[in-house]
């Protein structure tokens, strides 16, 4: 049987969060995986970095804001 226990690997160690149920002894494969710091996901678009000189105005927004569409027989109050 095939178990998988969460641990962490420091100066030459590894510690396990828990112990395996039921071994004594066995054969293991350490995986590392990478760090928490490497696993966050790169950000595509940052606020203001498409803006140029124009800047948006609350103006910008009323225009694009919904209110709804007449055709679709939907009551958006």
């Amino acid at each position: 049987m095939l178990q998988a226990i969460e641990g962490i690997y420091k100066d030459g160690k590894v510690e396990l969060r828990e112990l395996p149920s039921n071994i004594s002894e066995s054969l293991v494969i350490v995986t590392f995986l990478e760090s928490k710091e490497k696993q966050q996901k790169k950000q595509i678009m940052q606020f203001g970095m498409f803006s140029g000189n124009n800047q948006s105005t609350a103006e910008d927004f009323e225009v694009a804001e919904f209110h709804g569409d007449r055709e679709d027989s939907l009551d958006w109050s």
